[in-house]
């Protein structure tokens, strides 16, 4: 089975660009005025590309054969079995082999994002017997006691981590890493610029 995780707030804030974008593009058409527009939509173009790449694109898939990191250029492939280690501080870092490195570009945590989370696991080790706080039930108690004190980005490298081990512990082959460009995104910005330089000369 497969699992996508990625930065929720980037997410949201490229689709709200996108239907920025819309309204803009459909006004400069409405609206034409010559080269004026024709700039101006180059320009749409070549931020939304830009958006594409580094907020729509990126993302961490978990997968049954391994770990799928999705950078805004390029795309890396880990077998679980080749992960040595994982450390998280504001992005994760999977080492594997020969001490090669893949920064995972999502999710990451912001320091006000782990100090939240530090707060909220403080809270929890504070709640006493006699304490008048509602009380949770016990499946939402135990997500707040796995999430206590940990960044989405914390939880994520735990997982990765687990998922490496087992994979260990079952003997499976540890390959070596597979690394593709994105043409997809590479694609859409030369174009794009493409597009602007084209607007101008014209």
């Amino acid at each position: 089975m497969k699992q996508t995780y990625r930065s929720r707030f980037a997410f949201v804030m490229a689709w709200v660009w996108l239907a920025f974008v819309a309204l803009n593009v459909w006004d400069l058409i409405v609206r034409y005025n010559g080269k004026a527009s024709l700039v101006a939509l180059a320009v749409l173009g070549a931020l939304t590309a830009l958006v594409y790449a580094v907020a729509l694109r990126p993302a961490t898939v978990f997968t049954e054969a391994g770990l799928v990191g999705r950078n805004p250029f390029r795309t890396t492939f880990l077998p679980w079995a080749a992960i040595e280690d994982v450390t998280v501080s504001h992005a994760i870092t999977v080492r594997h082999g020969d001490d090669r490195v893949l920064r995972l570009w999502t999710p990451m945590s912001s320091a006000r994002e782990r100090a939240r989370a530090q707060r909220r696991g403080a809270a929890t080790e504070q709640r006493g017997r006699f304490k008048t706080e509602p009380t949770l039930p016990r499946a939402e108690q135990a997500a707040a006691e796995a999430f206590a004190g940990k960044t989405h980005a914390d939880w994520v490298g735990e997982q990765i981590r687990e998922r490496a081990e087992s994979a260990r512990r079952r003997g499976e082959e540890a390959a070596p890493a597979r690394t593709s460009w994105s043409y997809d995104a590479i694609g859409l910005l030369v174009v794009a610029v493409a597009l602007v330089v084209a607007a101008i000369v014209a």
